[in-house]
């Protein structure tokens, strides 16, 4: 299977996660975030320690000692915990979604850290020609999905400039324009773990390191800052947070649908991290479109421009895939 079949599968993934991470948040809850941070935690380990005992491809997977364990740990902790960072604090912007126009500003860390890894890659000596990455059709599908994820945080910006304006003034939006501040951070943190993410599983300037080795690693990372999370909670609330009340539960099928998207995200890095950054970032159009989905809310005219220019896009680029196979 090809690095677009695996960035697409993983933006299905990261779509729906996103929809249920909302469902799953409680704006009157100040520790929403925490509580997702510890689903996201146990899902990821649990993923972890299977791949640990599953025998894969000495591609995929190289035996480790546990000594190797800690080392590979060490070396990749940059990549996963800008990565754990910039999550925790997107759970903790869903709180105020309608004002920090959260998923699009985001995503345009898809199209930075394409930027940086250009640049990286250039001066390590190893990106190739750049005709052959970026061809004409690649270089269209990629300017199509960049142009439509920033256009979406335009016009989301504006819708929620009016909905504050026809609606009264909520507890919710008395951050105001620093909400902005929580779609800023994930996208400087998310642009230094997916450009990260891409040198380290670059087979020239990388760590050797096979898929299943980043899934693990990045799982048991994860893994230890969940538990911190939960342990966090305990202290503050006195009380043992349990995740398995039913109330829990959206919070539990975003942790799935993020671990499945983090499968496929991984593979399609390490085969074409340049193109592929930007094409998974364009998820946030997935979650728009299941939001007016499930949540019954219309799509304005912009919006399905915006959605159009990234659907447009992937479908350039995969069959440019195609034709180049």
């Amino acid at each position: 299977m090809s690095w677009f079949f695996f960035a697409l599968i993983c933006l299905l993934g990261w779509g729906f996660a996103d929809l249920f991470y909302k469902k799953g948040t409680d704006e009157h809850d100040r520790w929403s975030h925490l509580r997702i941070a510890v689903w996201v935690g146990l899902v990821m380990g649990v993923s972890a320690v299977a791949m640990m005992i599953i025998p894969f491809d000495e591609e995929l997977k190289t035996p480790m000692s546990a000594g190797a364990l800690v080392t590979n740990a060490v070396k990749y902790s940059p990549a996963s915990l800008f990565y754990i960072i910039s999550m925790v604090i997107g759970y903790a912007g869903l709180r105020y979604m309608e004002v920090s126009i959260v998923s699009p500003v985001q995503n345009a860390s898809g199209g930075l850290s394409a930027i940086f890894m250009t640049v990286y890659f250039l001066i390590a000596g190893t990106l190739g020609s750049i005709a052959e990455i970026f061809d004409t059709l690649t270089t269209i599908g990629t300017v199509l999905i960049v142009a439509g994820v920033i256009a979406l945080a335009f016009v989301e910006q504006r819708l929620a400039r009016e909905e504050r304006r026809l609606n009264p003034p909520e507890k919710k939006y008395r951050f105001g324009a620093l909400a902005l501040i929580f779609p800023i951070l994930y996208c400087l943190f998310d642009t230094l773990g997916t450009s990260a993410d891409g040198i380290i599983l670059d087979e020239e300037v990388g760590l050797g390191l096979g898929e299943v080795d980043v899934l693990i690693l990045y799982g048991l990372t994860f893994l230890l800052a969940g538990l911190a999370a939960w342990i966090f909670l305990w202290i503050k609330e006195k009380k043992p947070y349990n995740p398995f009340a039913k109330s829990e539960l959206p919070k539990a099928a975003a942790a799935c649908c993020e671990e499945f998207g983090q499968v496929f995200y991984v593979f399609a890095m390490s085969r074409n991290p340049v193109v592929a950054a930007p094409m998974v970032a364009s998820y946030c159009i997935v979650s728009v479109l299941l939001g007016r989905l499930f949540l019954k809310e219309k799509l304005k005219p912009a919006q399905y421009v915006c959605v159009f220019l990234v659907i447009a896009g992937i479908v350039i680029i995969g069959i440019n895939d195609g034709l180049t196979a």
